[in-house]
């Protein structure tokens, strides 16, 4: 079993920048893969960053490459999704995500990250 709790979003204004954390519990945090994913109002979910388990691979998709960053820090069992130069079109709820290698996904309870023009 995983707990993954979320900390960080909010209001900010275009080309602000937040960073969003994804504290995980349970299980030795550096046996499972991590992404972040995001529902705007509307829109299906999208897999905006993920991260392999040693931190040596990265995936973002092409509407957050070059402004999202994702990390992990094994040591404290946590991840990170650091966000710049945000967009309106970034709001959204805001999800972390645990894959193990069996393929159980676990997830955060989410963060509304709302950015204003």
């Amino acid at each position: 079993q995983v707990q993954l709790v979320q900390s960080g979003g909010g209001l900010v204004q275009a080309v602000d920048s937040l960073r969003l954390s994804c504290a995980a519990s349970g299980r030795t945090f550096s046996s499972y893969a991590m992404g972040w994913f995001r529902r705007a109002p509307g829109k299906e979910r999208e897999l905006v960053a993920g991260i392999s388990r040693s931190g040596d691979n990265e995936y973002y998709a092409s509407s957050v490459q070059g402004r999202f960053t994702i990390s992990r820090d094994n040591a404290k069992n946590t991840g990170y999704l650091q966000m710049n130069s945000l967009k309106p079109e970034d709001t959204a709820v805001y999800y972390c995500n645990a894959v193990t290698s069996a393929g159980i996904a676990y997830w955060g309870q989410g963060t509304q990250v709302t950015v204003s023009s």
